[in-house]
């Protein structure tokens, strides 16, 4: 067996083995940091390394559920919801405050409801200039804006930024200029995390191409 033979069945097994390994510790990393980040919150009055000398591994973690199972009791009677309307009445009266928990609390109602077609159409887009497509979210339909009544109906797009999913911007375009990609919203998130390597599927023979189909109609 010569070197260059060697040198190439080590490094096909190199990667075989790092495609394994990689998402694995990625993962694990991921979550060890959300733990420990959320270990540090608990306060240290509370934590029993500090009162008993004992650590409890994960106890921020634990407290965090606990703590998010019983404001769901809570407010799922009517004391609760007479609660958290009183304190919500207190935020709005803040100018700043207000619309940083209005917007949050919209952000999230719409995402872990299951109304709503927020998130779960991936669109593609030209943009930033023409004969450039991005891949975008649907995150609303229909839009008009004050003052733009003549223009015609917009769908608002979330277009992340890669590999870092979580910052993005929004633009705004005319519904038959977006087009419906028959992606789940999981694939398009694989396509931007990994900088475009992980692609999806091409579509069965026969088919015609994104560019040269007409734009799927955005309800």
């Amino acid at each position: 067996m010569t070197g260059a033979v060697l040198k190439l069945i080590l490094r096909r097994y190199l990667i075989a083995g790092l495609l394994v390994w990689l998402p694995i510790i990625a993962t694990v990393l991921v979550i060890q940091f959300i733990l420990n980040m959320l270990d540090h919150l608990v306060p240290r009055a509370i934590r029993p390394d500090v009162l008993l000398g004992v650590h409890i591994p994960y106890l921020g973690a634990l407290l965090a559920l606990l703590l998010v199972l019983a404001t769901g009791l809570l407010v799922t009677n009517i004391i609760g919801r007479g609660l958290v309307r009183a304190w919500e009445d207190v935020l709005n009266r803040i100018p700043f405050v207000r619309a940083v928990y209005g917007g949050v609390k919209s952000f999230s109602t719409t995402i872990l409801s299951n109304s709503g077609n927020s998130f779960k159409k991936v669109l593609l887009i030209e943009y930033p200039r023409a004969g450039c497509w991005s891949v975008g979210f649907q995150t609303a339909s229909d839009v008009r804006l004050p003052g733009a009544s003549d223009l015609e109906p917009m769908v608002c797009v979330f277009i992340p930024t890669t590999p870092n999913p979580t910052s993005g911007f929004i633009v705004l375009v005319p519904r038959s200029q977006a087009i419906e990609l028959d992606m789940n919203p999981d694939a398009a998130m694989k396509l931007i995390v990994t900088l475009g390597v992980v692609m999806p599927p091409p579509p069965p023979a026969g088919l015609p191409p994104v560019s040269a189909a007409a734009p799927a109609a955005i309800r």
